[in-house]
């Protein structure tokens, strides 16, 4: 069975789900890698309205396309390197993204972008894709995130609920 139809088989098992998804990605093992993830565990101890539901995503980048669809927002979490200092905030959609691959891709062997375009499944029953990075500063094995991105992530934070018309 080809991907494209064992997502759509999720999808048809799956339709009762919140409009707004937010996914927090990459690895928690690997220093900065994890922002993503910690991201959504941090708002998570937030009061949101019902209508979000906060995913961690981890490094199964694959597994969770499925959830994108009849979405009316996706906002997707992750570390991305462009050659800023740590800590700087990116906001994107897939398309800005794909066009500029050689300065800002994904940490992780098949980053959201490629799995997005080599997934096919993107159409027009999902919403808005925005993809919110943060610059890591320290990538290596460590639990810890540096300085740098941990005084980033409440503004990260800031600029998602700004998006989503939420006061904090």
């Amino acid at each position: 069975m080809a991907l494209k139809d064992t997502i759509m088989q999720c999808n048809e098992i799956r339709t009762n789900h919140p409009p707004v998804l937010i996914m927090g990605v990459g690895n928690i093992l690997m220093g900065d890698d994890g922002v993503g993830v910690h991201a959504v565990y941090a708002m998570q101890k937030m009061t949101l309205p019902g209508d979000i539901e906060l995913v961690d995503g981890g490094t199964a980048t694959m597994s969770f396309l499925s959830s994108f669809s009849d979405r009316e927002k996706v906002i997707i979490i992750d570390a991305v390197k462009a050659g800023n200092p740590p800590g700087t905030i990116y906001r994107f959609s897939p398309g800005d993204i794909y066009m500029q691959k050689e300065t800002a891709t994904s940490l992780h062997q098949v980053g959201i972008i490629e799995a997005i375009t080599l997934s096919g499944f993107i159409d027009d029953r999902t919403g808005d894709i925005i993809i919110y990075g943060i610059e890591p500063g320290t990538i290596e094995c460590g639990i810890t995130l540096s300085s740098e991105v941990v005084a980033g992530l409440p503004k990260l934070i800031e600029q998602i609920c700004g998006d989503l018309n939420i006061i904090i």
